[in-house]
């Protein structure tokens, strides 16, 4: 009876993720290309001397977001993440509005990012910069992670894990050699810097970190395979603050050593790379290209990982069709929902700039910021016995939440005018969907 029931049934995804891999997954997702180029934006917006507290508040900030999700993540057991939160707590057209923004997110940084890979490799054969050798590059670039990821997750964790390693070890090399060589008289003018921040450079201190907020970004992926963690009540919640304090640290640390090191760090267009040939000789700048290439790698392979999950579990709630629920019997991956999304990456990446892409991404994150923050209270109060038992609960009553709720708005009433647009067209095109899936069903 057993036998014939287990091999009528269909096949389920494995939980073979732990909570290091989910760590992975978020460090890897959130420590991009920007760590490479940002110290100097931020240099020049509020002065080098006071430019680590950019870093510091929208860390801060990030953590309040991340503490909603670390509580949300904690009362449920499936995939889904941000969406699943936002559909328990609001209904099923919310959840959809959610799902569908996250993977127009995840499509479009995945061929954005893809993009970017090719133009970091132009460093080293500028052919791959552009022409057949650019088409070649995001070809391979994202067909190769979607194989990776086609063959079983535990492949998808270990790529990310490698790349995890591949773009910590230069930043380690560059802070753990770089923090001796630190000019500690650059941060010399001290309160005065940081009251001229608060003051002549307000608006270039709230331009900053609202930069520094989608820097941050990308530690939402923990929740996204979730349905294939070991035990993703403990581990998720676990692995997003591991992942916020980890990324945290670094950035700051980085920046104080840009600062410390490179004196004109404002108007450096490759801060690390100008700082590290201080101190680690001729061969900083390929050093960096490389730690740039891998940074980016590692992006691609996260987001590889967790963007088909989206359409996979929308699929598992009837919002699309059931094809994308469908699990591969061999490889127990979701292979249509990664078949489908490497090809709408790909169609993007040839046909759409990087701003492009990155236009289209930026304010449809903010979308399943708001809903999981918006969320928990709401969750906190409907929750069932068996998904309060175990979870894990903010203190402080419904202050966090409402603080983080607030920050997601500020970046919003931040955001040009461009990206509104992109992230309003796309939103009316999501509602579209759902309205023809819901009349044909």
């Amino acid at each position: 009876m057993s036998e014939a029931g287990s091999s009528s049934s269909p096949p389920r995804l494995i939980r073979a993720l732990g909570r290091w891999d989910l760590t992975a997954v978020g460090v890897n997702q959130v420590i991009g290309s920007g760590i490479f180029v940002l110290p100097a934006t931020v240099a020049l917006l509020v002065g080098a001397p006071a430019s680590v507290w950019p870093w510091v508040a929208a860390g801060i900030a990030n953590a309040l977001i991340v503490l909603c999700f670390a509580e949300a993540g904690s009362r449920f057991r499936q995939a889904g993440g941000p969406m699943l939160y936002t559909a328990t707590a609001f209904g099923p057209f919310a959840g959809f509005l959610v799902g569908w923004m996250m993977w127009l997110t995840r499509v479009a940084s995945q061929a954005a990012l893809a993009n970017a890979f090719a133009q970091y490799l132009g460093f080293f054969w500028p052919q791959t910069a552009e022409g057949v050798g650019r088409i070649l590059v995001i070809a391979a670039t994202i067909g190769s992670l979607a194989l990776i990821n086609f063959r079983g997750v535990k492949w998808g964790a270990w790529t990310i894990n490698f790349f995890t390693i591949g773009k910590l070890v230069p930043l380690g090399i560059f802070m753990v050699l770089g923090i001796f060589y630190v000019d500690w008289g650059a941060f010399a003018p001290g309160w005065e810097s940081f009251r001229d921040m608060l003051t002549t450079h307000r608006a270039g201190f709230g331009e900053s970190v609202l930069l520094l907020m989608f820097a941050f970004g990308g530690y939402e992926l923990i929740t996204i395979p979730a349905g294939e963690a070991n035990a993703p009540r403990r581990d998720a919640p676990r692995a997003l603050l591991l992942t916020i304090g980890i990324v945290c640290a670094i950035y700051v640390l980085v920046q104080v050593i840009a600062v410390g090191t490179l004196p004109d760090l404002a108007n450096s267009p490759t801060p690390l790379a100008d700082s590290a040939l201080l101190f680690l000789g001729a061969l900083a700048g390929t050093f960096i290209a490389i730690g740039g290439l891998l940074s980016i790698g590692g992006s691609n392979a996260g987001t590889m990982l967790a963007g088909p999950r989206l359409t996979y579990a929308l699929a598992e709630q009837r919002q699309l069709p059931a094809i994308f629920a469908h699990v591969h019997p061999r490889y127990r991956t979701p292979d249509f929902s990664i078949l489908v999304y490497a090809g709408f990456a790909l169609l993007l990446a040839l046909t759409g700039t990087f701003r492009e892409l990155v236009a289209v991404s930026a304010v449809a994150r903010l979308v399943f910021y708001i809903g999981t923050c918006a969320a928990v209270p709401v969750l906190r109060m409907r929750g069932d016995a068996e998904a309060r038992e175990g979870a894990f609960q903010l203190p402080g009553g419904m202050t966090i939440p409402f603080l983080a709720l607030l920050l997601n708005i500020a970046i919003i009433a931040g955001a040009d005018q461009r990206s509104l647009a992109a992230g309003g067209a796309a939103m009316i095109i999501g509602i579209m969907l759902y309205v023809l899936g819901v009349t044909r069903r």
